[in-house]
């Protein structure tokens, strides 16, 4: 409980009453007495008027969401609010929502709407109550806590809706799947030959015993291990439309793992960022993913310096096969991505690699908008190098042999997932 402005203004006038009064008083000190009891009286009718106790509540709403998802809880009070009763919050790091809440029109419920921010096992914390007395003298201001754990998870509603699904069948096993020439390497089965198809596809050692012209079809071939090495260092954990980068990176990546593990393929991860971190090893995908999607969503946020050096050497020597390699990293200009080049480009020679970097809307705009002062030329000089440095660096791996995507977080997974039907379908990898 707190005075309010009113209270402070009725006492500085009974200060101002006493003064008037004093000429008057003659040393009659029950006269001078006299605002004060008239004060204290009006404080005492206040709070016996007012009094009540501490509003007892039951929250619900999901105990687990998605980074970047958005989610509606309710406050159930048993009792009916008092008027002009306000809440105001103390939101944890993984947890978004209204600062001060109020809704005059509610009387036992309150809605409000909570985004998860990062990754992890976050408390509603604290939550403030606020009401003031019958005739505003007073603000009660009880603290009460909520114990409601909420656990943030990694974006896998591409998986869970069917989405990956549909289109890993759409283009390996549906309408798009074709045997021509080259798009496959494994062995279908046997049917006869039709005329105009290529000469190359007739099997001449069956077709001699058969005493008749068999023709052979193939698909694409299975069982490619696919490696998602992810990049955790500090330069990560930049914000991009409203979520870090290493998180953007972990939805992707879930999503391209569901896809491998539907294509037939295996699927390991490997993360790092001063050091080598974890490693799991390639594994059917739908034995591995329930693995790597627990991994994953543990992964701590990391403040270190990413060792590329050490961390793709490493990798290169986990790897007994040849395999997919997709990276996810950043960088600031081409000095700091020299060493990160000459690994990626040793990783190349024996692999198929993709690199994966994510491009920042707000640095593209300051490009294009218009300039109108001095600062702004400024902003926009510096970022027109910025990008400029960016593509010097993504030249340079496309010149040693590395698939480089450059996109928007937002087009990140349907950009990543269709690369790897393509590579799939083609057989490159």
């Amino acid at each position: 409980m707190r005075p309010t402005a009113r209270l402070l203004w009725l006492s500085l006038g009974a200060l101002l009453l006493t003064g008037l009064l004093l000429p008057i008083s003659t040393g009659n000190a029950t006269l001078l007495a006299l605002p004060w009891t008239a004060l204290g009286l009006v404080i005492l009718f206040d709070l016996l008027t007012s009094f009540r106790l501490r509003p007892k509540f039951g929250i619900s709403g999901p105990l687990q969401l998605f980074c970047n998802e958005t989610a509606r809880y309710e406050l159930v009070f048993r009792r009916p609010l008092p008027a002009d009763f306000r809440l105001r919050f103390d939101w944890p790091d993984g947890l978004d929502g209204p600062g001060e809440y109020q809704d005059p029109d509610a009387e036992r419920t309150l809605t409000f709407e909570v985004r998860a921010t990062s990754r992890g096992s976050w408390l509603f914390s604290d939550i403030w109550m606020s009401w003031p007395s019958r005739l505003g003298l007073f603000e009660f201001v009880p603290k009460a806590r909520m114990p409601q754990p909420i656990a943030v998870m990694p974006d896998i509603r591409p998986v869970l809706n069917g989405e990956i699904d549909l289109q890993v069948r759409t283009s390996l096993m549906g309408q798009k799947n074709t045997f021509n020439e080259g798009e496959g390497s494994e062995f279908h089965q046997l049917r006869d030959y039709v005329p105009g198809e290529s000469l190359r596809r007739i099997d001449w050692k069956r077709s001699a015993r058969q005493r008749r012209m068999l023709s052979k079809e193939t698909r694409a071939e299975r069982n490619h291990s696919v490696i998602i090495a992810l990049d955790n260092g500090y330069l990560m954990r930049e914000e991009i439309l409203g979520l870090p980068k290493i998180d953007h990176a972990i939805n992707a990546a879930l999503a391209t793992a569901w896809a491998a593990a539907a294509g037939g393929d295996q699927v390991g991860l490997y993360t790092y960022d001063s050091r080598p971190r974890v490693w799991l090893p390639p594994a059917p995908g739908r034995q591995a993913f329930p693995k790597m999607r627990r991994t994953l969503a543990d992964l701590a946020y990391e403040s270190r310096e990413s060792n590329h050096t050490l961390a793709l050497a490493t990798l290169k020597g986990q790897l007994k096969r040849r395999s997919l390699v997709i990276v996810f990293s950043d960088f600031v200009d081409t000095t700091t991505a020299e060493l990160m080049l000459e690994q990626v480009g040793h990783l190349a020679r024996e692999h198929l690699v993709i690199f994966i970097a994510l491009r920042d809307p707000e640095t593209e705009a300051l490009v294009s908008d218009p300039v109108t002062s001095i600062e702004q030329a400024a902003a926009s000089v510096a970022a027109a190098d910025f990008v400029r440095e960016r593509r010097i660096v993504f030249e340079r791996l496309n010149r040693l042999g590395v698939m480089c995507l450059d996109v928007e977080p937002d087009k990140l997974t349907p950009r990543l997932v269709s690369t790897y039907l393509d590579l799939k379908a083609r057989e490159v990898a």
